[in-house]
């Protein structure tokens, strides 16, 4: 099986979505400075400048994304989105614990990087 098609499967069992085009990771291109950007909201991977098929073919991209879901799941929506935003604004984007180690996980490939399938 490709790894597309393995990580296609992996993306349906897990029950999350991608939507493209998304006015949610247009601002955060625009805020972060970056063409093409993925943002996780719960289960639902958001995209700019990127489409569906290429976040599926690029195993790290598709690991650090899913990673962010794992923590939405961890602490709650709204929980989640406070600690990140916190997290950012004391230490900045880059070193904000959450991104870490969603950077921490690209290269595992421990199938579905720890995240409980329901």
């Amino acid at each position: 099986m490709n790894s597309y098609k393995c990580c296609f499967k992996l993306v349906l069992a897990m029950k999350i979505s991608i939507k493209e085009k998304s006015f949610i990771a247009r601002i955060a291109s625009k805020i972060l400075h970056e063409k093409s950007v993925a943002v996780v909201i719960g289960k639902t991977i958001h995209l700019w400048n990127a489409d569906k098929k290429n976040l599926l073919k690029n195993k790290k991209w598709l690991r650090h994304e899913l990673v962010h879901i794992q923590q939405f799941r961890q602490h709650g929506l709204i929980k989640f989105l406070l600690l990140y935003a916190w997290e950012s604004l004391k230490n900045g984007y880059y070193n904000n614990k959450f991104e870490v180690a969603a950077r921490a996980k690209e290269n595992d490939e421990t199938p579905a990087i720890n995240i409980q399938l329901k």
